[in-house]
Order: structure tokens, then C-alpha cells, then sequence
């Protein structure tokens, strides 16, 4: 796995020894790796942060799962209990009373038991809706990152060949990039198809 700061810094080396030439274009080239790696390791920290952020909510959705199961077992162990109860009043009489009491006791620990057990179900669909938005953010600032390093490159080859057009692509891609991870921090993110 590759280090996005770790590979601007290079090229930020690599610009900072063909400036020393006094040449005015390579100083402006120079400066702009260095934004455009500043710029690359926050998208590439924010990157890591937002796919830790999604593992964990889905961690999360996955013991909330598993809670609302524990709850829906005690809610059928109930409903048997209460069953049983139910069908001993029917077949022993004398203690039926007794027998109908322990019934409603299992029945009104059933509902508790359902209402908990819903509950945790929603706090599930709650988790796994933040994890999709952290794997989305996760995504978009993927592709920023990737955009920032190919414009840090394309700058190095502005210094190496003197030519303003490299310079001016790799612009254009550390504004997009840029740009892609702002948005990916606001609703504007979801407007775009396919990404």
C-alpha cells in the first residue's frame, strides 16, 4: 500500500532541487506540488479515517443484529413458556389459577422482550446507513487522492521539460480532486452518478 504524503514529499524534493535554477516557471511548478501534497495527504488521511469509520459502523450493525437476536430467542422462549402454562391451567385445574398467573408474567416479558428486540433492529439499520455513508465518503476521496497524485506527477514532468501544458493538466486535476473531496463531505456527493 502506497503512502500519498510519503510520495508528494518525494516530488517535492525532486521540485525543490530543479528550483534551484532561479527559474521563475519551476519555482511556481515547485509551489504548486506543494500544495497539491498538502492538499493529497488530508484527502489521504481522511480516506483511512472514513473506511475505519465504516468498518466500525458496520461492526456495530453486526453486534446490534446480534443483541435484537438474543432478544427475539428470549421472546420465543417466552411465548413457549407462556404456551406451556397455558395448556397446564387447561389440564390441571387446581392450580390453574396459578398456572394462568405465570402465563401472563411470560406474556408481559414477551412484549418487553419484542419492543427491545425492535429496538435493536432499528439501531442496526441505523448503524449500517452511517457505515454506507463513511464507505461512500471512503470512495470519493479514494478517487481525490488519486487524482492529487497523478497531478503531483504530471507537475514533475512540467519541471523536467519546461513545458506550461503538463503544469496546466496537473491544475485542472488537483482542483478536481480537491474539489471531489470537499464534496464528498456535503449532500452535493449523492448527486453524482456513478461515483
Amino acid at each position: 500500500m502506497s503512502d500519498p504524503a510519503l510520495e508528494a514529499h518525494e516530488h517535492a524534493e525532486h521540485a525543490e532541487h530543479a528550483a534551484h535554477e532561479n527559474n521563475p516557471f519551476i519555482s511556481q511548478v515547485s509551489i504548486t506540488i506543494a500544495m497539491l501534497a498538502v492538499v493529497a495527504a488530508v484527502a489521504g488521511s481522511l480516506e483511512t479515517y472514513e473506511s475505519a469509520s465504516a468498518i466500525i459502523e458496520a461492526n456495530k450493525a453486526v453486534l446490534s443484529q446480534d443483541r435484537a437476536t438474543d432478544q427475539w430467542n428470549f421472546f420465543e422462549s417466552k411465548s413457549l413458556k407462556k404456551n406451556m402454562y397455558t395448556i397446564a391451567a387447561d389440564a390441571d385445574k387446581s392450580k390453574a389459577e396459578d398456572y394462568l398467573k405465570k402465563a401472563k408474567d411470560e406474556g408481559a416479558g414477551q412484549n418487553d422482550a419484542q419492543d427491545k428486540a425492535k429496538d435493536l433492529e432499528h439501531q442496526r439499520d441505523e448503524d449500517l446507513a452511517a457505515s454506507a455513508v463513511h464507505e461512500e465518503r471512503h470512495h470519493h476521496l479514494g478517487i481525490a487522492a488519486t487524482l492529487l497524485e497523478m497531478a503531483i506527477a504530471i507537475s514533475t514532468i512540467a519541471i523536467i521539460t519546461h513545458k506550461k501544458w503538463p503544469w496546466i493538466v496537473s491544475a485542472v486535476l488537483g482542483v478536481v480532486g480537491a474539489a471531489l473531496a470537499a464534496i464528498s463531505y456535503t449532500s452535493l456527493a449523492s448527486l453524482i452518478p456513478g461515483l
